[in-house]
C-alpha cells in the first residue's frame, strides 16, 4: 500500500509517443492548490528545453503541477523544442482547468526519451487532455503516473514514507527513472518527490540539494551526463494553522527525505541496462567528504573496476589505483580495502585471501560492497554504480536502429 500525501493527484496515460502498442507515455500530477516546489537539474551545458522552463520556475510557491512525457526527450531541438515544452505547460493548465483559472507558468515540465527528435505534439496534446479526466488521488492513479514517465527501465521505480511530524501524519512519496546514460551530478533520469509536509520555496530548495547531493548525485551506470536530468519536490504551502517546519521538525524531515532519495537513486542502477552488479562504494578516512566523494566517484566511473565485478575478479589493484588517481590527498600506508566483507590489502600492503571465495561472493549476489579506507581522517562517501558487460554494449548500439 502506498500512502499518499494529501492534496494531490496523478494520472498516467498512453498517448502513442512510444512506440510499444499500450505504453503509458504521458503523466501530469496535480496538487490541489497552489504548492511549493524545487528543483535540482542537470549540469550538463547542453539542456533539453523542459530543463531550461522548469529550472526558470523553481523554486516557487505558486505551482499547480508537473506535465511528463516520456519516449522523446525534446532535447537538441532548437526554437521549436522550447515551443513545444512551453505549450506543454500551457496544455496541461488548460486540461486541468478549462476556465482559464491556471497558467502555463504554473506548471513544470519533463521529458525523456531519444535525443534530436521533435515531439508528436497532437499526441502530446491529446495525452494531457486524457490525463486531466484521470486524475485521482488514489494508488492505482499515482502507480499509472510512475509508468508515463519509464523508457527502458525494467519497472516502476516507487518508494514512499509515512511518520508523524509536528503532531500530524505527514507523507512524502516519490518515483524516478533511468537505467543507462547515467552519470554523477545527474543523468537521464527524472525524479519526482511529493510530500504534505509545509515548507518555504528556499527552505525546499535547501532540503532537496542536500538530499540529492547523497543520492541521486551519487550514482552513475557509465558516466554519461544528461540533458534532461530533473529531480523536483512538491511540498505544501505552510499556513497559520500549519507553519513551515523549523529545528527539529525541519530535521527529522530531511532524514526522511534523504533516505527515500538513497533508496529511490539505488533503483537505477540496479537497473542498470544489461547489469547483472549492483556495486556499492564507500570510501572512508579521507581528509573530507568532498576528498573521499572525489576517490569514490573515481572508482564508479573506472570501466576496469566494472568489467572486474562482471567477471568475478577480486582484482583490487583496480580499486586502489582508481582511488589514487582522482586527484585528492590519500595515504597508501594506512589504505585498505575489503570487497563485500572479505579483507584485500591492508595497510598499503597485499595479504594473502582466497581468491576463489571473494570471486565466487560476488557472483552469488547482485550486490557487490568495495570498502576502501584511505587514511584516518573523518571524510567519507557512499557512491552506487553497476558492472559492465557485453548485454550493456549491446543495447546502447541497437537503441535508435
Amino acid at each position: 500500500m502506498v500512502h499518499l500525501p494529501v492534496g494531490f493527484r496523478f494520472a498516467g496515460v498512453s498517448a502513442g509517443i512510444k512506440t510499444r502498442a499500450g505504453a503509458r507515455d504521458v503523466t501530469l500530477i496535480v496538487s490541489d492548490a497552489p504548492c511549493i516546489a524545487a528543483g535540482v537539474y542537470t549540469t550538463n551545458r547542453v539542456v533539453a528545453a523542459p530543463v531550461v522552463i522548469s529550472r526558470s520556475r523553481t523554486p516557487s510557491n505558486a505551482i499547480r503541477g508537473i506535465v511528463v512525457n516520456s519516449g522523446n526527450a525534446n532535447a537538441c531541438t532548437g526554437a521549436q523544442g522550447d515551443r513545444d515544452a512551453m505549450r506543454m505547460t500551457e496544455l496541461a493548465a488548460q486540461a486541468v482547468d478549462s476556465t482559464g483559472g491556471l497558467k502555463g507558468e504554473q506548471f513544470v515540465v519533463m521529458s525523456t526519451g531519444v535525443i534530436g527528435r521533435f515531439l508528436p505534439m497532437e499526441k502530446v496534446e491529446k495525452g494531457i487532455q486524457a490525463a486531466a479526466k484521470e486524475l485521482a488521488a488514489t494508488e492505482q492513479g499515482y502507480l499509472n503516473a510512475c509508468d508515463g514517465i519509464l523508457t527502458t527501465d525494467i519497472g516502476r521505480k516507487i518508494s514512499d514514507r509515512h511518520f508523524h511530524l509536528a503532531g500530524r501524519e505527514t507523507h512524502i512519496v516519490g518515483m524516478c527513472k533511468g537505467a543507462g546514460m547515467i552519470g554523477p551530478k545527474m543523468a537521464t533520469m527524472l525524479a519526482i518527490l511529493i510530500t504534505d509536509a509545509p515548507l518555504e520555496p528556499g527552505q525546499a530548495q535547501r532540503l532537496l540539494q542536500a538530499a540529492a547531493n547523497k543520492s541521486f548525485n551519487c550514482i552513475s551506470v557509465e558516466g554519461h551526463m544528461s540533458t534532461n536530468d530533473s529531480l523536483v519536490l512538491l511540498a505544501a504551502q505552510p499556513t497559520a494553522q500549519s507553519p513551515a517546519l523549523q529545528g527539529a521538525d525541519e530535521a527529522a524531515f530531511a532524514e526522511q527525505l534523504t533516505s527515500l532519495a538513497i533508496e529511490l537513486a539505488k533503483k537505477i542502477p540496479d537497473d542498470g541496462e544489461g547489469a547483472t552488479h549492483l556495486i556499492e562504494i564507500r570510501v572512508h578516512g579521507a581528509n573530507n567528504d568532498a576528498d573521499a566523494d572525489a576517490m569514490a566517484r573515481s572508482i564508479a566511473l573506472s570501466n576496469l573496476v566494472k568489467t572486474a565485478i562482471t567477471g568475478g575478479d577480486p582484482n583490487w589493484g583496480r580499486i586502489v589505483s582508481a582511488a589514487g588517481y582522482a586527484g585528492v590527498p590519500m595515504r597508501p600506508e594506512w589504505t585498505a580495502l575489503q570487497i563485500n566483507g572479505l579483507p584485500l590489502f591492508e595497510r598499503g600492503e597485499p595479504i594473502a585471501f582466497d581468491a576463489a571465495n571473494v570471486s565466487s561472493s560476488i557472483r552469488a549476489s547482485k550486490l557487490t560492497r568495495i570498502d576502501l579506507q584511505v587514511g584516518m581522517g573523518p571524510g567519507e562517501a557512499m557512491h552506487w554504480t553497476t558492472d559492465l558487460n557485453t548485454e550493456y554494449v549491446r543495447f546502447n548500439s541497437e537503441y535508435t536502429t
